[in-house]
């Protein structure tokens, strides 16, 4: 394509599950600029087949003022691991507070029974889930496409996974870690 092909094209983009779009390149450079778009975007324009990932495009070019973001064993999963098992550490600590805060072992056992202290698993799920998506953002990629999610541990890993390029084959492998 020639440049003023490109100039005068109209892109579209998906942003947060939208698409949105007619775009002049010039207000592309600008949404990548401003970090609204980068690797991983999906973009489109006429004379595509398909929607297309930012860096497969003459778009690319504006990319290259940014590294792309940290990738496989450079990405620390700690927290990841921790949040796979986050709801059997969610429920020690449960008995512990059970026990700490009811006296007797039966107090502690009927307060269990009755899920007194349930907020504290899902409590834990979300500061996991945020502290691991602000590291994500740090190593470079964009979790824009999976924020909001982060109170349900299933669907964050799916979407972190999704975002990283590693997707397993089997849901299980998704709920232990995702990495």
């Amino acid at each position: 394509m020639s440049d003023t092909q490109n100039s005068t094209s109209q892109w579209f983009y998906e942003e947060k599950g939208e698409r949105k779009g007619g775009a002049s390149e010039q207000e592309m450079v600008e949404l990548i600029r401003s970090g609204r778009l980068g690797y991983g975007s999906s973009v489109w324009m006429p004379g595509f087949n398909e929607w297309a990932k930012l860096e497969d495009t003459p778009l690319r070019q504006h990319l290259q003022q940014t590294p792309p973001p940290l990738a496989g064993s450079q990405v620390n999963n700690t927290l990841v691991w921790v949040l796979a098992f986050a709801p059997i550490i969610g429920y020690l600590m449960e008995w512990f507070v059970a026990g700490a805060l009811n006296g007797s072992e039966a107090a502690a056992a009927r307060a269990m029974e009755n899920a007194s202290y349930w907020y504290i698993t899902l409590a834990l799920n979300l500061l996991l889930s945020f502290f691991d998506e602000k590291r994500l953002q740090k190593t470079g990629h964009n979790t824009s496409r999976f924020r909001g999610w982060v109170w349900l541990v299933p669907v964050y890993l799916y979407q972190r996974a999704k975002n990283r390029k590693r997707l397993p084959n089997s849901p299980c492998v998704i709920q232990a870690g995702a990495h």
